[in-house]
């Protein structure tokens, strides 16, 4: 069990690394509406740019965590549910918006590895 939560913590950190570090100015065909990157996303969600910055800010932060709770695992499962939180925001925002299911699965794939290391 302990090998599935690690690779889990993986995933999810590298994922959500990829998603705000490498891939935040290009388009993808799971951002919301027909937003082409980050920014355009979060206005698509009627959400203000500082926001943007509030959340990117955390979900790094969280992913950095779930990288350091393999050294140090008390940091796992506070990081798993804070960034879980923010996941389910990000499916909530999908259907917000009227977007198909498909486009809110990679956001609901993270909620769900993220309860599953919380409550690991």
């Amino acid at each position: 069990m302990n090998t599935i939560i690690l690779v889990a913590q993986v995933v999810v950190a590298l994922a959500i690394l990829n998603v705000w570090v490498l891939r935040a100015q290009k388009a993808t065909a799971w951002r919301g509406g027909n937003a082409t990157n980050l920014r355009e996303e979060f206005a698509v969600y009627g959400l203000p740019a500082w926001f943007m910055r509030v959340v990117g800010a955390l979900k790094i932060s969280f992913a950095a965590l779930l990288v350091a709770g393999i050294w140090i695992p008390a940091l796992t499962k506070p990081a798993a549910f804070g960034l879980g939180i923010l996941m389910l925001g990000a499916v909530v925002m999908h259907f917000k918006v009227g977007d198909p299911i498909q486009k809110a699965l990679p956001a609901f794939t993270m909620l769900v590895l993220c309860a599953v290391i919380a409550l690991a």
